[in-house]
C-alpha cells in the first residue's frame, strides 16, 4: 500500500506541470484511458481491441530533436522491432493537425520504423486524456488494461545521440519487469522533449 501510495505521490510530482497546464494525467495503476483512433493506413484502432496485450503508446514528432536523438541512433526502431517481436503492440502517435497519413507512412519509411500502427491524434484529443505535454512521451500498458509505466524514454535528458548507449531504458525495463511477471521499478518518471506542436 506504501509503495502505491509513493507512486502515486511521485507521478502528481513528476507530471505536475502538464496538470497544472490543465492536462488530465491518468494514473499509473489504474485502467488506462481508452481510445479509438484511425491509423496512417486508413484502419480503426482501439486499446479495447489489443485486450490481452502489452500495449506500449509513444507520442512522437519527428521534426523534435529529442525524438530525432532515438531515431537517428536506430534506438526506437530497435525497441519497436524487440517488443513487438514478442507480441507486444506498439502505437506511434502524432497529435498535430499538421500531421497527415502519407506523411507519417513517408516517416516510417525513410526510419525503417516499425510500429505496429501510426496513430493520427489530429484533434491531440487523446494527448490530453493521457496528459501529455511533449515528445517523446511514452505509457505502458498491461495486458489488463492497466497503466504500468508513464514518462520518459529514459534518463538522460539531452538532444546527444551518444547519450543513447549509456541511458537507462525505462520503457524497456518496465517491459521486461512486466513480461517476467515482476513489479515495475521504477513506474513513473518525468517527460522530457519538445513541446507538443512545437514549431
Amino acid at each position: 500500500m506504501k509503495r502505491i501510495g509513493l507512486l502515486l505521490a511521485v507521478l502528481a510530482v513528476a507530471l505536475g506541470a502538464a496538470a497544472a497546464g490543465g492536462l488530465k494525467v491518468p494514473k499509473v495503476g489504474k485502467p488506462a484511458p481508452r481510445f479509438s483512433l484511425v491509423d496512417s493506413d486508413g484502419k480503426v484502432r482501439s486499446l479495447a481491441g489489443e485486450k490481452g496485450k502489452f500495449v506500449v503508446l509513444e507520442w512522437t514528432d519527428h521534426t523534435c530533436p529529442y525524438v530525432g536523438k532515438h531515431y537517428d541512433s536506430g534506438n526506437m526502431q530497435r525497441l519497436q522491432r524487440t517488443y513487438t517481436a514478442k507480441g507486444v503492440t506498439w502505437f506511434s502517435i502524432l497529435s498535430s493537425a499538421e500531421d497527415t497519413a502519407e506523411q507519417a507512412g513517408k516517416d516510417v519509411e525513410r526510419l525503417k520504423a516499425s510500429p505496429t500502427a501510426v496513430l493520427l491524434d489530429k484533434d491531440g484529443g487523446l494527448a490530453r486524456r493521457y496528459g501529455v505535454a511533449n515528445t517523446p512521451t511514452l505509457y505502458v500498458v498491461d495486458p489488463k488494461g492497466v497503466l504500468i509505466y508513464g514518462g520518459a524514454i529514459d534518463d538522460i535528458r539531452s538532444t546527444d545521440i551518444e547519450d543513447v548507449a549509456r541511458a537507462k531504458n525505462y520503457v524497456a525495463k518496465a517491459l521486461d519487469e512486466a513480461m517476467a511477471g515482476k513489479p515495475v521499478a521504477t513506474a513513473v518518471t518525468k517527460p522530457y522533449g519538445c513541446p507538443l506542436g512545437h514549431e
